[in-house]
């Protein structure tokens, strides 16, 4: 008898194991048929690899929440935590741009300052400030300068959002893309200044169709979703503290990105000269001021060359700083600190 109940606790927890073996092979084959994602990770080789496409993966719902409202706030930033936002305390930018006005096809387009891979270069060192900076940090650059208003609360639901964003469309990214990504592609400086009548023909014949003649921007139908051409220019642009306020980053973004739809950093339309002199042109108007510029830069050996406000660590004219040309600058940087300046 002691026998026979032994055998029959054998055979119970047997049949308990197969039971749950069965179990867990029933929903394994039913969550890998839902989400073979979860169990084959596709090996895509760097030249297959691709960005997201934020605004179809939002539209057909395929985003993590946090994601879905990082993309609501970059490419809408106005109607969310701008001047036309419902709530007076989100009125966090100053202006009606949207952090997707610059960088180009909601931070995807390589050459436009794009985010894929961003998150992963903080913190890092910002000359700017002369200390280590994060990404929100970074962010709230933005913030300040591009957008003319106020930083975020770091620990904000908008702050976390965004960033998340950021991760997301860097996700899985090969190493050899990573360097496409970063920035601006560099130009070949013309070693003269700005010529404004240069500038000025060739903002007529590849701008102003989209931007206005007087730089003042064109908004969507729906003027709730703020600009579809962003104002260059004037009241409701980025302010004289903002990086495209310097030539030579402005031309840089320029020569990559510009006329819009119809170049690329592989494929431009524009010479390094004429993105060059387009960018003193457009840089040349008003805008609004941001306050306190000269705290930027503490270690002004440090400040870029092209710079439009002082004070700077040589004595070269504020028009040369702002308008070139700019070689004369950066030899007397290298041969006074030993710095090699490039923009």
């Amino acid at each position: 008898m002691k026998n026979f109940h032994h055998l029959a606790n054998l055979l119970a927890r047997l049949f308990t194991s197969v039971l749950l073996l069965l179990a867990v092979v029933i929903v394994g084959v039913y969550l890998y048929g839902s989400h073979p994602g979860w169990f084959i990770k596709n090996e895509i080789s760097a030249a297959e690899w691709a960005p997201k496409e934020p605004e179809s993966l939002f539209e057909s719902g395929n985003m993590p929440a946090d994601v879905a409202y990082g993309f609501q706030l970059i490419s809408e930033t106005s109607s969310f935590i701008g001047p036309m936002a419902a709530d007076d305390q989100m009125h966090y930018a100053g202006n009606n741009l949207a952090c997707a006005n610059c960088h180009l096809q909601n931070g995807t387009q390589a050459g436009s300052g794009s985010w894929i891979g961003v998150t992963d270069r903080f913190p890092q060192f910002r000359s700017r400030s002369n200390s280590q900076g994060t990404i929100e940090d970074r962010i709230n650059g933005c913030m300040a300068r591009s957008m003319n208003g106020e930083p975020l609360p770091v620990d904000s639901k908008e702050m976390k959002a965004i960033v998340s964003y950021m991760e997301w469309l860097g996700e899985d990214l090969p190493e050899e893309r990573v360097k496409e990504f970063k920035g601006f592609p560099k130009i070949q400086l013309p070693e003269v200044a700005v010529d404004f009548e240069k500038g000025k023909a060739l903002y007529a014949q590849e701008c102003a169709v989209c931007h206005g003649e007087n730089g003042q921007g064109q908004k969507f139908k729906d003027a709730t979703k703020g600009y579809q051409y962003p104002p260059l220019w004037g009241p409701d642009s980025f302010n004289d503290g903002a990086g495209m306020h310097r030539v030579i980053t402005a031309a840089e973004f320029i020569k990559s990105n510009m006329p819009f739809g119809q170049a690329t950093w592989e494929n431009p339309k524009l010479t390094d000269e004429e993105a060059y002199h387009l960018a003193g042109y457009i840089n040349n108007f008003s805008r609004p001021h941001k306050a306190n510029l000269e705290k930027d830069f503490p270690d002004r050996k440090l400040k870029p060359v092209s710079t439009p406000y002082g004070p700077w660590a040589d004595n070269f004219p504020a028009e040369q700083h702002q308008f070139g040309p700019f070689q004369p600058i950066m030899e007397f940087y290298k041969k006074q600190y030993d710095l090699n300046k490039t923009k």
